[in-house]
């Protein structure tokens, strides 16, 4: 393009490379739940359960009680501390109704979730009770216990229906099938995974986790499932006989807790996530496609129990040191409930045609994707300051502007432009103590930049040139230039340490490589 007399092109801004990998939808998805709200409990968390149904109540099991916090709110709702020792996990029904819980003195209990009455106590196990779960029939509840043996009971009738036997070591881990109601997986400390039917009474499977197994969860088709146990995750094929897909070794502690959540992660990306928390501090949430970690969290303390509500707007981690952590997502999911009654209450949206104004604002808030093409419309060009300045050939005025813009690329590329065109001087020579520290500031920032060093000390040499006379004048002034000098020097030290390192393995792996070709 030919540029004529009168035209003037404006000052093209230099590109960097990022000094940081650049977020992914998905760490943005997951650093969006903010506003934690800290809660010092009695004890260890040791479960953290969410109620299926709106608002997402959630129970947190901490010592000798379970205590209920509201979804909305995040504050203590309910407190049931009818426990003679330290109670288990306490899990909700499906409705949100009844809650059950463990206990060290080995009896299950039943209590209601909103009076906090015992409405059943279950005895039968002679050892602690780690683990209780309501059955999906809203009517039963399996148990598992240190007395290695898992029971099924009557919550109607308040009695035992099976003891189910077949683990070796204590039993801390149940779930239900999303496919079958009639089937249980359990986890214990023998390292073994077991399938129950419920209806006979037997396991129909058995895998070796390898570690004793803390927790574990069914995938949505109930043809998969997730163990937790050691520094592993391991992946279970129920469908071809228990084969193992794949073990995850992501943890440098043990993993203690692992949830799947179908909606979890941000909408351009929505598919189910698994979330697993481990004693090394870390919570991290893997995709489900290659099982790769797509997020990680450090807590101050070893992660014992998490939990994430059904919209994924709440998400809850326990510690051993007794806090709990609740942070709250901006957007939560919408969740579809089932029913004839619920479908009716969904509203639908109406559709968009020419006939409403909004038609023809379509997409004009949308932001463009990394991998689009943005096509610039036609418009009337405006000039920044410092290009208006540069036009008027204002070459001193045009350095305080882009000063004052604080963006070193802006500075950056006016400095060359400066130098370009032969005005730098002019640019830095007679300023006042008030007009100078804003460039010695910029300076002592961004000297030590690799990006930006080689232009800027250039252009610091210039200016101790010029202004030498001067020293000891201003007390500001001087400031500045011992907090540059500071610079210069730490950035010094560090390349002299690095060029000692450099030195050092310099030998090392040059013995490396003699001795791979010798045995080559």
């Amino acid at each position: 393009m030919e540029y004529e007399a009168g035209d003037y092109r404006k000052l093209a801004v230099k590109q960097f490379p990022a000094r940081s990998i650049r977020e992914t939808a998905e760490g943005k998805y997951w650093k969006q739940f903010k506003a934690p709200v800290f809660a010092k409990q009695f004890g260890p968390v040791t479960n953290v359960d969410f109620c299926q149904e709106y608002p997402y109540n959630f129970a947190v099991t901490a010592s000798t009680r379970v205590i209920v916090y509201d979804g909305l709110t995040r504050q203590v709702r309910r407190t049931f501390s009818r426990f003679k020792d330290v109670a288990y996990s306490g899990c909700f029904r499906q409705d949100g109704k009844l809650l059950v819980a463990g206990g060290q003195n080995g009896i299950v209990q039943v209590f209601d979730a909103n009076s906090r009455s015992v409405l059943r106590q279950l005895k039968g196990h002679q050892r602690p009770v780690h683990v209780a779960r309501f059955a999906p029939d809203k009517t039963h509840v399996l148990s598992g216990s240190d007395d290695v043996t898992l029971r099924w009971w009557d919550i109607s009738a308040g009695k035992q229906l099976l003891r189910l036997t077949g683990h070796e070591d204590y039993v801390r881990a149940a779930a239900v099938s999303p496919s079958s109601s009639d089937t249980w997986a359990s986890g214990g400390y023998d390292h073994t995974v077991k399938l129950w039917d419920v209806r006979s009474g037997k396991a129909s499977m058995s895998c070796d986790h390898g570690a004793p197994v803390e927790d574990l969860a069914f995938f949505a088709s109930g043809g998969l499932l997730v163990t937790a146990g050691g520094t592993n995750l391991c992946i279970w094929d129920l469908l071809s006989g228990g084969k193992l897909l794949r073990r995850l070794s992501n943890f440098q502690k043990t993993v203690t807790c692992v949830k799947l959540s179908p909606y979890a992660g941000p909408d351009s990306a929505a598919a189910p996530r698994m979330l697993a928390g481990s004693l090394d501090g870390h919570v991290k949430i893997f995709e489900l496609d290659d099982f790769k970690v797509t997020h990680a969290s450090k807590y101050p303390a070893p992660v014992t129990g998490l939990g994430l509500s059904a919209d994924c707007s709440l998400l809850a981690v326990g510690m051993a040191d007794g806090m709990l952590s609740v942070r709250k997502h901006a957007k939560p999911k919408v969740v579809q409930q089932g029913g004839a009654a619920a479908a009716q209450r969904r509203r639908r949206a109406p559709r968009l045609t020419a006939a409403n104004f909004r038609f023809f604002l379509r997409g004009r808030n949308a932001k463009a994707g990394s991998g689009d093409v943005v096509v610039a419309a036609r418009r009337r060009v405006h000039l920044a300051p410092y290009d208006r300045a540069l036009r008027a050939f204002r070459y001193r005025d045009a350095l305080d502007s882009a000063l004052s813009t604080q963006r070193a690329d802006v500075i950056h590329s006016l400095l060359d432009e400066l130098a370009a065109r032969g005005g730098l001087h002019s640019a830095l020579a007679g300023r006042d103590a008030a007009s100078l520290l804003p460039l010695l500031r910029h300076l002592s920032k961004h000297i030590t930049d690799p990006r930006h060093s080689a232009s800027l000390a250039g252009v610091a040499a210039r200016v101790l040139d010029l202004y030498a006379p001067v020293v000891h004048t201003d007390e500001r002034v001087d400031a500045a230039l011992a907090q540059l000098r500071d610079a210069l020097r730490q950035e010094v030290a560090l390349q002299e340490s690095l060029l000692r390192l450099a030195g050092c393995l310099e030998p090392l792996l040059a013995a490396a490589l003699l001795s791979g070709a010798s045995v080559a």
